[in-house]
């Protein structure tokens, strides 16, 4: 018997605006920037990255680059992305 595995893909696992929430909450408790910008990406895809990122005012080639790994993307670009995944940071 031959087993063969698919590809993890983080984004098929956020699939509700409530695990979306637990995952980025779960990524800015541990502080890592780097997986801080994976997991906005990870939730962007799992919404579409061609609507989010046109929502946020950016085309598809800044997004994908803003999110590569050790880029270093402005703030007001992240603030853009935030907003246009109806994310708001608020201390708990």
């Amino acid at each position: 018997m031959k087993v063969t595995f698919s590809e993890f893909k983080m984004e098929d696992y956020l699939n509700s605006e409530e695990m979306r929430k637990e995952y980025l909450n779960q990524v800015l408790a541990d502080g890592d920037t780097e997986e801080l910008k994976r997991a906005l990406f990870y939730i962007a895809k799992s919404r579409g990255i061609e609507s989010v990122a046109k929502k946020a005012n950016l085309n598809r080639e800044s997004f994908y680059k803003m999110f590569k790994p050790n880029s270093k993307p402005r703030f007001d670009s992240i603030f853009k992305v935030l907003n246009a995944l109806d994310i708001r940071l608020v201390q708990a």
